[in-house]
């Protein structure tokens, strides 16, 4: 059997940075920049108010004087009055300073109207400005390549007076489910029918990990119809199948790809999720084939798929977090397989603690018990049991 870690790493050769692409603001949310955003200009580009109220000239200023108001001054305004000495300018927040103000007086340390105004506190020299450059000055990175964009990220890169920035685009996958046995979710069963749940847990897996999943299935169990879907699918970066790559009589995606060079099928020292298979399509597109239990499938796209999907997509950090925590539960390991448990945190902070997700255990049937999952415990092969106390790795699988 193929250990673990070694089949992680092939299914992560698979993939490399999607080409970057430039893409406008409204779509770079959860994409990941691929070239560093500095700034061209001074940020802000004026000095400016913090405050509503009047700027004035420090100097000038005693408690009590009345100063007489010389312009009136919105956010946004294009005037250039001159604050001359007996003068002020009302002003609001953001608006440029004028030219001789050397500090802004609140309004509510005032009294007045529009054309003359009462002040009572004495500002210092520079109070309540905002200078300019003091946010950036040209060549200054604002957000780095590599970051995954997040709300406060793209405001920055607006605020530079950037449209546009140049990401790594979100990897397009087509999710395969496959099996005579398979309905769609709604679809009144007949004896030995199932609901696709499958194609669902993977698209919806896909997508949090930032690609695009095209959903496709369920596909009956014909290698003929399916090797000539697989191989035909364009438009996509990746091809993810399930089910059909164990050892029995009607597993249908290795008969499909079973002539295909580029396909390679084999059992991983896992548990569960031992069986499967990935490589090239003949147009070189990677195809990762799962398998059909729905908790191998999914813990196979957290060890295999997700890693891939993340590079692809330009992520630095590929990985989950991964935490050290202590089971409050005992649980028997199979032998010479590393084991993938799915667990529950019980306490958290400094010192977690964590219980099976399940009292069932990592049963790769399990699919409804899944919901309860909120980690998985990754278990050496040189491990034989689980014991109440031990400290175990375990990632996280939930914010």
């Amino acid at each position: 059997m193929r250990p673990l870690d070694e089949h992680r790493a092939a299914a992560l050769a698979l993939a490399a940075p999607l080409a970057p692409e430039e893409r406008g603001l409204d779509e770079l949310d959860g994409m990941v920049l691929a070239q560093d955003v500095r700034s061209e200009d001074l940020l802000p580009r004026w000095d400016n108010s913090a405050m509503d109220g009047y700027a004035a000239r420090a100097a000038d200023v005693t408690p009590g004087v009345v100063l007489q108001v010389v312009a009136d001054l919105a956010a946004g305004s294009g005037d250039e009055p001159v604050v001359r000495p007996g003068t002020v300018a009302r002003i609001m927040t953001g608006a440029p300073l004028p030219q001789g103000a050397d500090a802004v007086v609140p309004v509510e340390d005032t009294d007045g109207g529009t054309e003359t105004v009462t002040i009572h506190e004495v500002p210092a020299t520079g109070a309540h400005i905002r200078r300019a450059g003091e946010d950036a000055v040209p060549g200054d990175l604002v957000v780095a390549a590599g970051t995954a964009l997040g709300p406060a990220h793209i405001a920055a890169i607006a605020s530079v007076g950037r449209a546009t920035a140049l990401v790594h685009r979100r990897p397009r996958v087509a999710v395969v489910s496959t099996g005579d046995e398979l309905v769609p979710p709604g679809t009144p069963l007949m004896r030995g029918q199932l609901p696709d749940s499958n194609s669902w847990l993977l698209a919806a897996a896909v997508r949090e990990a930032g690609g695009e999943p095209r959903r496709l299935g369920p596909v009956a169990d014909d290698p003929k119809a399916l090797h000539a879907l697989l191989v035909g699918l364009e438009d996509v970066d990746l091809v993810l199948t399930s089910g059909g790559v164990s050892m029995g009589a009607y597993d249908v995606v290795k008969a499909a790809l079973a002539d295909e060079a580029g396909v390679e099928f084999v059992r991983v020292a896992v548990q569960p999720g031992k069986p499967q298979g990935l490589g090239r399509l003949p147009n070189g597109t990677p195809i990762v084939t799962l398998p059909g239990n729905p908790v191998s499938s999914f813990v196979s796209f957290e060890l295999f798929v997700r890693p891939a999907l993340r590079r692809m997509a330009g992520h630095v950090d590929v990985e989950r977090p991964t935490v050290t925590a202590t089971s409050d539960d005992a649980w028997s390991t199979p032998p010479e397989r590393a084991q993938v448990m799915p667990v529950r945190f019980v306490s958290d902070g400094g010192d977690p603690h964590v219980v099976r997700a399940t009292g069932r255990g990592s049963g790769s049937h399990l699919v409804a018990r899944l919901a309860l999952a909120e980690g998985l415990a990754v278990i050496p092969a040189s491990v034989d049991s689980v014991s109440a106390g031990d400290r175990i790795n375990v990632l996280r699988i939930t914010p």
